[in-house]
C-alpha cells in the first residue's frame, strides 16, 4: 500500500495548507524580513523549505526504521496494526483541518519543548546571509512542533523500512512547498483564500477521506484472507 501513502501524504501536505498558514505565517515572516537582502528572495525560500523538507525526511527515515523494528515476529501483526492506527490518525488530521476538532494538537504540545531547544540555534542563524544559511535555518524550522507533521509521521512509523519512512515524509515535504513557497513570495494574497471557512472543510475532509479509503482497503484486503 505504499504508493496509496505516498499520495495520501502528499496530498495531506497540499491540502494542510490551510494549517500552514496560521502555524508557519511567523517563521514565514521572519525569514522574508530578517534577510540581508543580496540574495533574491525565491531562492532564498527554495533553500529555506528545502531544509525544512530534509529534516523531514530525516524524521521519516527514523520513524520507518523503529515501525520496522516493532515487528517482533510474523505471527504479531504489528505493521497492519500501525498501519490501521495511521488511518485513524489522518481522519482525526483531516477533521482538524475542517475545524471539526483539537485533537491533533496533542502532538504539538508534546513536541513543544524540542522546539524550545531548537530555537535558540534558530534565531542565530538570523538574518539569513547566504543559501547555505538558509538551509540550516530551515532544518532548524522542520523542528517547530506541528500536528500536520506528526500525524503522518504516524503513517511512516507503518511504512515498513527507513527507506519507506523517508520516502513518505518527502511526498508530504513536497506537497507543502506550493503553499509555503507561496506564502514566502505572495502573503497578502494567498491568506485571506486559505482561511476561507469552505477552503479549511474541503480541505480537510478530503484528507479524512482518504484515511477512511485506507480503513476500508485494510478491513477488506483482512476480511478477503477469511
Amino acid at each position: 500500500m505504499i504508493e496509496f501513502s505516498l499520495l495520501t501524504a502528499l496530498l495531506a501536505g497540499l491540502l494542510g495548507g490551510v494549517h500552514c498558514v496560521g502555524m508557519c505565517g511567523g517563521i514565514v515572516a521572519a525569514f522574508s524580513f530578517r534577510a540581508d537582502g543580496s540574495t533574491p528572495p525565491f531562492r532564498l525560500h527554495l533553500a529555506y523549505n528545502l531544509g525544512r523538507v530534509s529534516s523531514y525526511t530525516m524524521f521519516g527515515a527514523l520513524a520507518g526504521a523503529l515501525g520496522a523494528s516493532l515487528k517482533l515476529a510474523e505471527f504479531l501483526p504489528v505493521q497492519t496494526l500501525l498501519y490501521g492506527l495511521a488511518q485513524v490518525v489522518m481522519i482525526l488530521l483531516g477533521l482538524y483541518l475542517a475545524g471539526f476538532n483539537q485533537w491533533v494538537l496533542v502532538f504539538e504540545r508534546a513536541g513543544g519543548s524540542v522546539w524550545r531547544r531548537v530555537r535558540p540555534l534558530f534565531q542565530k542563524l538570523l538574518p539569513v546571509k547566504s543559501l547555505p544559511q538558509a538551509v540550516l535555518a530551515g532544518m532548524a524550522w522542520g523542528w517547530l512542533p506541528c500536528g500536520l507533521v506528526y500525524s503522518v509521521l504516524v503513517s511512516a512509523l507503518a511504512a515498513g523500512s527507513a527507506t519507506s519512512g523517508a520516502a513518505l515524509m518527502l511526498a508530504f515535504g513536497l506537497g507543502t512547498l506550493p503553499n509555503l513557497l507561496g506564502m514566502g513570495l505572495f502573503a497578502r494574497q494567498i491568506q485571506p483564500f486559505m482561511q476561507q471557512l469552505w477552503v479549511r472543510r474541503a480541505a480537510g475532509l478530503t484528507v479524512a477521506g482518504f484515511g477512511a479509503w485506507g480503513l476500508w482497503a485494510l478491513g477488506y484486503a483482512a476480511l478477503s484472507k477469511v
